[in-house]
């Protein structure tokens, strides 16, 4: 997003330039509130399979197929930035995102309901580049681990806040209220975003590669539809197929994304991944995705088919992380800016191995409160590394790299949280259907359980290698004011 000379002149000062703090919070809130959505239908799964009459892996793709369209529509984000002001880009993110909601409330059946997710991502995936290439435009380096910590809060506590908000939903109302509930929200903000959203830049006409969009759509969604068939009986030479296909088709992405940045006209400019720090923090954050969305879908199925848990017990229970993590957001932020991100992020994946290795203790007779400390202890452990890990990676980019690199970040991002959870529910369910004769379904759910966190516990020792290579990148240039 290229800053014209008569909105953005140059400042050199440390504090937030003017303005900068009400566009900032106009996009806080809109990003809150569609990752908010995000998770907040977890709750909601084993209803809305007894409403619908679907099984658990079809009812998975309401969040996986979330996670991957955000993967698919994100690398088109930096094109939509240039083609498009500040402010279009805004109210095409969140007029997305109310239709989709929309059209998820009235949804009659599966393919409806997934349509209106589908939509609803697709406004979510706009939104969250957005945030994060404003924030290096505007923010001095001096202060964006601050910054960048109130963005963690929304990216962390959002997806916790979701299933807390939706078991309460639930506790009184069908689950299409998750829905109908929200749509007057994002409506408000979208208004509100239309009059209090300047224009920022302005847009360039450049050209979108069509073939760049359909081969990462194949290649992102055939990996991850792929992983979500391991382990079932029926996948059979349809595993083989999506693998490879999406083997493939990544292949030739990144073959395309190498030619065509020699013009500079990559969808996703590879050159972001010359930068080690940025390549570093990459590969930490796409584990701690797959763990945190794994451990988000796969906690409120423990509570409700092993330790059979009310929707709003659920949702109450996995509230204290929500908010140990949108506390904590702020403060590691400033403490970043004082010591760099090693002194936060080794700390922090540790207690992540320690709550994961709590959550592979699961059983039948596991009580409610030893899950909570597991969950606070995650909570803890992730918001410890999701503000370094957001900070350092855009910051070791040169400024011309921030819209490819925040691109880079969401798909990376939604490719492994579709991951994660597609790893969880094929692990929970391959181990549970291979329980003996005479075990009950909640025993087998949590055999399952414990063998999926355990896998994940060990992924995780590469994340926790990783954090030691993690240093505080330079300060980069100066950043814009608004007028």
């Amino acid at each position: 997003m290229t800053a014209t000379r008569d909105s953005l002149p140059d400042v050199q000062s440390d504090r937030l330039p003017d303005g900068a703090v009400r566009v900032l919070a106009v996009l806080l809130i809109g990003a809150f509130v569609v990752i908010l959505n995000e998770t907040a239908m977890n709750v909601a799964l084993s209803r809305i399979m007894t409403d619908l009459a679907i099984d658990e892996r079809t009812a998975q793709w309401l969040t996986t197929g979330f996670m991957l369209t955000m993967a698919v529509v994100i690398p088109i984000t930096g094109w939509v930035m240039r083609r498009l002001s500040a402010r279009a880009v805004f109210t095409l993110a969140m007029s997305l995102f109310s239709a989709g909601t929309l059209i998820a409330a009235l949804g009659w059946a599966f393919p409806s309901l997934l349509a209106g997710r589908l939509v609803q991502a697709s406004g979510t995936a706009i939104m969250m580049p957005l945030l994060m290439t404003t924030v290096m435009e505007l923010v001095p380096a001096s202060r964006r681990g601050r910054v960048m910590g109130t963005i963690s809060l929304v990216i962390s506590a959002a997806p916790a806040v979701g299933p807390t908000m939706s078991g309460l939903i639930l506790q009184f109302l069908p689950w299409r209220f998750v829905f109908v509930l929200v749509l007057p929200i994002a409506l408000s903000i979208l208004f509100v975003g239309m009059r209090l959203v300047p224009t920022l830049n302005e847009p360039d006409p450049v050209k979108l590669d069509g073939l760049s969009v359909p081969l990462a759509a194949l290649g992102f969604g055939g990996l991850v539809y792929g992983l979500s068939l391991v382990g079932s009986p029926t996948a059979g030479w349809t595993l083989e197929l999506a693998l490879a296909v999406g083997t493939a088709s990544l292949g030739l992405f990144v073959w395309r994304q190498l030619v065509l940045q020699r013009t500079d006209a990559a969808l996703l400019d590879l050159r972001t991944f010359t930068h080690p720090i940025f390549t570093t923090a990459l590969g930490v954050m796409a584990i701690a995705m797959a763990v945190m969305f794994g451990t988000i879908i796969a906690l409120p199925l423990i509570l409700q088919q092993v330790l059979h848990a009310e929707p709003l017990s659920v949702g109450l229970l996995l509230l204290p992380g929500a908010l140990l993590t949108g506390l904590l957001g702020p403060v590691v932020g400033r403490l970043y800016d004082r010591v760099g991100p090693r002194w936060l992020t080794v700390p922090g994946s540790l207690a992540a191995l320690a709550a994961l290795v709590l959550f592979a203790q699961v059983s039948v007779a596991t009580p409610w409160w030893f899950l909570l400390i597991a969950h606070l202890c995650l909570s803890l452990g992730l918001a410890f590394m999701f503000t370094p890990l957001f900070t350092i990676s855009l910051g070791a980019l040169p400024p011309h790299l921030y819209g490819h690199g925040s691109a880079m970040v969401g798909t990376v991002q939604q490719v492994a949280g579709a991951a994660g959870t597609a790893l969880f529910v094929t692990v929970m369910s391959t181990v549970a259907a291979r329980q003996p004769l005479g075990t009950t379904s909640a025993e087998a759910l949590a055999a399952g359980a414990r063998t999926a966190f355990l896998s994940v516990a060990g992924l995780w020792l590469i994340g926790i290698a990783a954090t030691f290579f993690l240093r505080k990148p330079a300060d980069a240039a100066a950043p814009h004011a608004i007028h």
